[in-house]
């Protein structure tokens, strides 16, 4: 028997590095995978629906 502590490995629902983006679009909670970017500035991300809104971004 060991005197060290093991705490449990967190089970995570998707791989690690995976990184879930929901839709800026005022009123919509779609998953976002289309990201809008000028270089060095965060990103911006929108659904398939409002990926038109995302234009403005670059």
């Amino acid at each position: 028997m060991s005197d060290e502590i093991r705490l449990p490995k967190p089970d995570y629902a998707t791989s690690v590095g995976v990184q879930h983006h929901v839709c800026e679009h005022d009123g919509c909670s779609k998953d976002a995978g289309w990201g809008f970017a000028k270089p060095k500035q965060a990103s911006h991300w929108f659904c398939f629906e409002h990926r038109g809104e995302g234009e403005k971004f670059l």
